[in-house]
């Protein structure tokens, strides 16, 4: 099983619909995937057609009770079948273990010690039930960020080609390095994914070519350009494969591409503490 941790230290750049891009490649190709929403705002929830105030009203969890507990019996009640699959015979392909605003309470800055791994050893129970697991994390570099990528074997840092957000990303790197150093020695930068290039911008370009400068083979290839069927694909509860039109079906090829580079990285056996 990989953990992927898929983080930015700025809002508004398409972090979760990378991660809801790449949950529908994992899909098109028949890979579990489990997608961890640990943003309290719960758009990587919505974007899989789960609505939480269902799974509150039917008793299930969600990830805030996977941080207050990392047992097995309360994962595997949090854990649902994305609403992707819920019309398909089967558990389905894309699970997802659903976020919303009461994750916020573990939004602090003191989270670290066995508070820090309690995601990670929650994971560690359903090493044997899915080959990816995707958290979407929120746009800081609070306690759940740290979390979700204490939690990881990789980060992939999205950004877009702005200047904040080209600092972001240099942020979100360092944060790696530290918690490399420190509580999680095994995780590892993926690279940085730019979001929402625009081809005839001199600007774009520009900021493309500092990235590069900047953090030369981290830059990953190829960038995604911007295409309103991303977002539309999200706000439908849809997966990108299946959303209509050419500007969807480049997406669907560039996160294959994607999904491909994430599924060659090593993997490691993890056993709950």
């Amino acid at each position: 099983m990989l953990v992927l941790s898929v983080v930015s230290l700025k809002g508004g750049v398409g972090k979760t619909s990378v991660a809801l891009g790449l949950a529908s490649a994992a899909r098109h190709r028949g890979v579990r995937t489990l997608v961890v929403d640990l943003d309290p705002q719960g758009d990587a929830t919505t974007g899989l057609a789960v609505d939480l105030r269902e799974v509150e009203d039917a008793g299930g969890g969600q990830t805030a009770d996977v941080l207050q507990s990392s047992r097995s019996s309360v994962v595997r009640r949090a854990v649902r079948v994305s609403g992707w699959d819920a019309a398909l015979d089967g558990d389905g392909v894309v699970h997802v273990l659903p976020g919303g605003p009461r994750t916020a309470t573990h939004d602090v800055p003191e989270l670290h010690g066995r508070r820090l791994h309690r995601l990670g050893n929650a994971l560690a129970h359903l090493e044997d039930d899915y080959r990816l697991v995707i958290v979407d994390c929120p746009p800081s570099l609070g306690g759940l960020t740290r979390a979700g990528l204490a939690a990881a074997d990789r980060a992939l840092v999205v950004t877009e080609p702005g200047l904040f957000a080209l600092n972001a990303a240099d942020g979100a790197l360092r944060a790696v390095a530290d918690l490399r150093q420190g509580p999680a020695p095994d995780l590892q930068p993926l690279g940085i994914l730019v979001n929402r290039v625009r081809s005839r911008s001199s600007e774009h370009d520009y900021r493309l070519s500092e990235l590069k400068g900047l953090f030369g083979p981290l830059v990953l290839s190829p960038m995604v350009p911007e295409r309103s069927a991303l977002q539309q694909a999200q706000g439908s509860s849809k997966p990108l494969h299946e959303y209509p039109g050419h500007g969807a079906a480049e997406l669907a090829g560039l996160f294959d591409q994607l999904l491909g580079r994430v599924l060659r990285v090593r993997q490691r056996r993890r056993r709950p503490e």
